[in-house]
Order: C-alpha cells, then sequence, then structure tokens
C-alpha cells in the first residue's frame, strides 16, 4: 500500500473510533442539523491526505458548502473505497461525497442527490508506450488496470479485457497509477479530470492520454441511504443554491481551469 493510501487508512481509523464513540448516526436528527460524510482520502484533486493529515480536495470543499448552505455541524471521515457504500447502509455516516458516480447497479442499493459534476473516461498509457488510440486491438495482450467497484472498471472489462487485454482491478486509484508508472500496466482507465489533474502533479512527464470512451461517462451525486428522504431533499436543495450563488463555481477553480458540471 502505498504511503498516502496508509495515512487515508490511518485518518479513517481513528476518525472511526471518534464516530463511534460519539454516537450513532444523525438519521435520528430529523432536522439534519448534525451529519456524518465520507469520502475516500485517496483521490485527488477530488479527495485527499493533506501533509497534516487532513482530507482535502473538491469533494471536501463541495461537501462542506453543502453543510453550510443546510446550515448544519459536519464530521467528514476517511473511509475506503470498498466499504464505503457498506459503511452507508450500516449507518457509519449519513452521506458519501467521494467522487461517486450516479449508475443504475448503485441506485439499487442508495439514493443520491443531484450530481455536482460529470465524469469522462479516458485512456491513458506511458508517454513511450507507442498505443496511439483506444481501439481494442492496440490493447490486445496488454494489461490494463482500473479502480475496483466503478465504472471504469466495467469499462475496462468491456473494451478491453474481451477483446484479448488482460484486466486488473485495484482498491484505489492510486495504486493502480503507480503500477503504470512502474511498468507492471500497460495503460489505466479513470475519470478524464483525475487523469489531466494527475499528470499535471505526479505524472512529471511519464505518461500520456490516448483517447475519451464513449461509454461509462456518469454524474457524480452525493450517495445516501434510500430512506432518507428529507436528508436529500436538503442536499438537493443546497446544491442548487452553492451553484446559483458563485460557490460551486468559485470551489471548482480552485482546482480546473474548465468547466465540470
Amino acid at each position: 500500500m502505498k504511503m498516502k493510501t496508509l495515512t487515508a487508512a490511518l485518518v479513517s481509523a481513528a476518525l472511526a473510533i471518534g464516530l463511534q464513540a460519539a454516537g450513532p448516526a444523525a438519521a435520528q436528527d430529523s432536522d439534519w442539523k448534525e451529519i456524518h460524510i465520507a469520502t475516500e482520502g485517496a483521490y485527488p484533486p477530488f479527495n485527499f491526505v493533506d501533509a497534516a493529515g487532513k482530507l482535502q480536495g473538491l469533494d471536501v470543499d463541495i461537501a462542506n458548502a453543502l453543510c453550510a448552505e443546510m446550515k448544519a455541524t459536519c464530521t467528514i471521515v476517511a473511509q475506503d473505497w470498498d466499504g464505503i457504500i457498506p459503511g452507508l447502509k450500516a449507518r457509519k455516516f449519513d452521506a458519501i461525497v467521494a467522487s461517486m458516480s450516479i449508475t443504475e447497479e448503485r441506485l439499487k442499493e442508495i439514493d443520491f442527490s443531484r450530481k455536482y459534476y460529470s465524469s469522462k473516461l479516458s485512456v491513458m498509457t506511458k508517454a513511450d508506450s507507442g498505443i496511439e488510440d483506444i481501439r481494442p486491438e492496440s490493447f490486445e495482450g496488454k494489461t490494463v488496470g482500473a479502480q475496483s467497484s466503478t465504472p471504469q472498471a466495467e469499462q475496462a472489462e468491456a473494451l478491453f479485457g474481451k477483446h484479448g487485454a488482460t484486466v486488473k482491478l485495484y482498491p484505489s486509484q492510486d495504486e493502480a497509477d503507480m503500477d503504470l508508472v512502474n511498468g507492471r500496466l500497460d495503460g489505466i482507465v479513470a475519470d478524464k479530470f483525475y487523469l489531466a489533474a494527475w499528470m499535471k502533479t505526479n505524472g512529471n512527464g511519464c505518461c500520456k492520454l490516448v483517447g475519451d470512451l464513449a461509454e461509462g461517462q456518469t454524474e457524480i451525486g452525493v450517495g445516501l441511504r434510500k430512506e432518507d428522504k428529507a436528508l436529500k431533499q436538503k442536499f438537493d436543495a443546497a446544491m442548487d443554491a452553492i451553484v446559483a450563488n458563485g460557490t460551486y463555481k468559485t470551489i471548482v477553480a480552485k482546482y480546473f481551469d474548465f468547466d465540470i458540471y
């Protein structure tokens, strides 16, 4: 496990202990004045743990802005990706703000707020890979990585895995990135906005984008339990408000110089 991922896990454990000590999630609060929110902490620039051990990123800023609009006191905790939906359903927290795509499969388990950005998937390879496009035959006999339990994992299998490539799935995007850099992968499928930011801050000229996928484009929303209708209404109203009053645009401008809505 990479240090960043390990740090996120440690922060998650520490915060989880504090959360348990504070009692159950705020489901009993009909006014939702206290809300516990989970993010991943290993998906920069959307969510990550900084050098001081604090959760940062666009997801975190959006969560804080929504809470301010709802006049709610919010606690944001780190949660490993594979346990984030089970944790929500088990009432360890009340909402997920972790760049989670709204998909038909997830809607069978949980509900979502209105979107707070739209996702487009792209393929990244090493700069000297010799791969120049995303045709399935370009990846025949090669290994393609993606984060597990995501639309990018589904698309990696559908577009490449079924056409002669080996698809390797990872608990975090961070680990897939490292394997690409170290030559253990020939390419990765991931969110285009994430890849663009990663190449700028961590890529060091190692890698290149070779194309966007026509499929797998989704909207990103706040994950919520199906029964928490009042909380969904609050998040939806707050989302509309921060978009209308310019707060959303200000937050996005910290991370991207183009529209992601």
